[in-house]
């Protein structure tokens, strides 16, 4: 039988500063942890690959360094981590060197002898953190850069060789107009990136932005303006060849993150590091996001966690053996759900509508035999009679109200 394909994560905490919309789990007062940090992750690494069962099932597709801010920490880090996985990926099906290989930089923490041991370390693929072309919103919302400094790192990542390149947006902002996002949008096209995220600003509990607009320092911004802001980006992208292909992402033709469109296909991923989430063989877990927890637990990892994972929902175990399983998984990571059938098609069906493309129905029988059409009839004509999503041939997809209104349409699928 082919392997599944898997994709890897993992996750970098540290920051330089935290953004004040920011509510990750990121730090920018625990740089004496670097070191030690690093270490936990490579063990968890080795932990997971060291008898080969995840090689004999899965192949490796792609990975994806996040934060934080991983470009804030010394590039040595990086390459060793880099170097280990490439170690432990030999016998894997793909060549280390083939698959996408995503790392996130901010303006302001990278210079060009990074950007060449990335490189040198086979990542071929970058996310630049912009947000904005106006340096008062950038200040305004606590980024540490300037529009300029993101324009020299933009600059020395192709003087390097990164030929795949996303730029980061943000709409939504307190203070932002439509003019700032069409300047933003202009500024940026013109530098031609294959992949451009534009992200709508989601006021989380407990950020400095909150705390702003709680105390009536900002105010948020007016639903009608952020709508139109949307559809001004579609629009904007869409017309200079830029391919709407998920909610938030456009790509140039073949440059879409494959990453990302693994997890909206509910494909599997191993998530490692501080408070990283994994989904694999129906179970979805999670680390610690205590960074002193962390660190013990995977010094005290033995590869037994990884078998227990695997078997997790396999129901032909005996109870009994299920819950010491659990126990024995929970010592080091945090289980979240062990999906039964029916939540993993509902699931499918949410994920594969946060795509433009939406939810393929021969795909859906193909993995699970129902038809979706039927299987969830009365949500679908729910759906349908309000417009919020229509079928077309072969597909399931938002209406441009459900583009809208998506969150009504996956509240259906929870």
């Amino acid at each position: 039988m082919e392997n599944k394909e898997l994709g890897i994560y993992i996750h970098i905490p540290f920051c330089k500063q935290k953004c004040y919309y920011c509510d990750f789990v990121s730090f920018s007062n625990k740089q004496n942890f670097v070191e030690n940090y690093v270490e936990a992750v490579k063990k968890e690494i080795n932990n997971y690959f060291q008898d080969k069962t995840i090689l004999e099932r899965y192949t490796v597709t792609t990975i994806y360094i996040g934060g934080g801010t991983p470009s804030y920490i010394e590039s040595k880090y990086i390459c060793e981590i880099m170097e280990l996985l490439e170690n432990n990926l030999k016998q894997n099906k793909v060549k280390f060197e083939d698959i996408e290989i995503t790392i996130e930089v901010n303006p302001g923490t990278v210079n060009k002898e990074k950007l060449e041991q990335y490189r040198k370390a086979k990542i071929n693929r970058l996310s630049i953190g912009l947000q904005s072309t106006n340096n008062e919103m950038l200040k305004q919302i606590g980024r540490i850069h300037t529009y300029e400094q993101f324009l020299e790192t933009y600059q020395m990542a192709a003087e390097v060789g990164f030929e795949n390149v996303n730029v980061d947006l943000m709409t939504g902002l307190p203070k932002q107009t439509i003019e700032d996002i069409k300047r933003s949008l202009k500024e940026v096209i013109q530098l031609n990136p294959t992949h451009i995220s534009v992200y709508s600003l989601i006021i989380e509990e407990g950020t400095v932005i909150a705390q702003k607009i709680e105390n009536h320092q900002l105010q948020e911004m007016d639903e009608e303006l952020e709508r139109n802001m949307y559809w001004y980006v579609k629009n904007t992208l869409e017309l200079n060849g830029y391919t709407h292909y998920e909610i938030s992402n456009f790509a140039k033709e073949g440059k879409e993150s494959k990453h990302n469109l693994n997890c909206w296909r509910q494909k599997e991923y191993i998530g490692i590091g501080l408070a990283a989430h994994s989904y694999l063989n129906a179970v979805r877990y999670a680390n610690t996001p205590k960074m002193e927890q962390y660190i013990v637990r995977m010094n005290n990892l033995n590869g037994q966690i990884v078998k227990d994972i695997l078997e997790l929902s396999n129901n032909k175990k005996k109870k009994a053996n299920v819950e010491e399983n659990e126990k024995h998984i929970e010592t080091v990571y945090e289980i979240e759900e062990v999906q039964k059938l029916e939540d993993r098609k509902k699931e499918y069906m949410l994920l594969g509508l946060r795509t433009i493309e939406g939810v393929c129905i021969s795909k859906f029988k193909e993995k699970y035999i129902d038809n979706p059409i039927f299987l969830f009839r009365k949500e679908l004509e729910k759906l349908v009679e309000e417009k919020l999503v229509v079928i077309d041939g072969d597909y399931i997809k938002l209406t441009n109200k459900g583009l809208d209104f998506a969150n009504l349409v996956w509240e259906e699928f929870i």
